[in-house]
């Protein structure tokens, strides 16, 4: 009777909460890497000051902030800008290019008609991924803990995983590494040169952690997120964290939530395939010059 309560008073608040309402909400979002998981011909040899350095190089592709957008429909959420410190623009640009690849860009949620929109520039040419918003089978877990003034309740789903998904990318077989012969480990290198991705693991599904808050009765959240009876403020994904560090209710500045139009209009599927040919001409044009090609050149 109490959990009727409880939704009853949720939907009716939403009904007033909804008339004509904005929000901003502000996340950071933190991948962790474990630099000797991915060391198996390396990593594990690597000096403290080396893998400090490695992460650090990474820190701008683990390491973000995000702003959520949202009414009681709809939501844009997009990397924060930030300007460059001087000489960064031009080094590395093919591994920044690459990883600008799997990292998530600018995205518009419809949650009434379930439809997610993604901006993505890949090699100069502009792309705008649509797909179906992934409805995921929450569990209340009856859990609550605080997150700044909000009072937050824990709820679980599992979560497909797409393909080409960095954050919840591992190395594949890392345990028996060191068990393996000379030529079984020759046949690993030969193998990862034509496909660096048989050397990396994705899963089918993880288990993802939410926590939301019925003090902002919407079902929006960051990223690809939403469907609880609440904004979701924190997510945790296998090594990521999102968490919302700041929110403002009805800002004097509303910026205009709409769905993007430029871009070739693709499916993920196959923005997917697009990136992983181009990855494969890369790679043949790398072996063509003898292996001595240098990344930004």
């Amino acid at each position: 009777m109490k959990r009727l309560l409880l939704w009853s008073l949720v939907l009716c608040t939403t009904g007033v909460f909804a008339q004509n309402f904005q929000g901003k909400a502000y996340y950071q979002s933190k991948t962790t890497v474990d630099m000797d998981s991915w060391g198996g011909r390396g990593g594990r040899q690597m000096s403290a000051e080396q893998k400090k350095r490695v992460q650090n190089m990474m820190k701008s592709y683990l390491e973000k902030v995000y702003v959520l957008n949202f009414s009681q429909t709809a939501s844009t959420y997009k990397e924060e800008e930030k300007i460059e410190a001087p000489g960064q623009g031009g080094r590395g640009g093919f591994g920044r290019m690459m990883m600008g690849s799997f990292s998530p860009g600018p995205q518009y949620k419809d949650v009434r008609n379930q439809v997610l929109l993604e901006s993505k520039e890949f090699f100069g040419k502009k792309f705008l991924i649509k797909d179906s918003l992934q409805k995921l089978e929450w569990q209340m877990e009856g859990e609550t803990k605080q997150i700044g003034k909000y009072l937050c309740f824990k709820a679980t789903a599992l979560k497909k995983v797409d393909e080409l998904d960095f954050s919840a990318m591992r190395p594949r077989n890392r345990k028996k590494d060191e068990d393996k012969t000379a030529e079984e480990k020759k046949q690993d290198s030969i193998k990862a040169a034509k496909d660096p991705f048989s050397q990396v693991d994705i899963p089918k599904e993880i288990l993802v952690t939410a926590w939301y808050t019925l003090d902002i009765p919407i079902n929006q959240g960051p990223g690809e997120y939403w469907g609880l009876p609440g904004l979701i403020l924190e997510v945790n994904a296998y090594k990521t964290t999102i968490l919302c560090s700041k929110i403002v209710m009805n800002p004097g500045e509303k910026e205009v939530i709409e769905a993007p139009t430029k871009g070739k209009e693709v499916t993920r599927k196959e923005y997917n395939e697009t990136v992983k040919t181009k990855m494969q001409e890369m790679r043949d044009m790398y072996r063509g010059r003898g292996g001595r090609g240098r990344g930004g050149e």
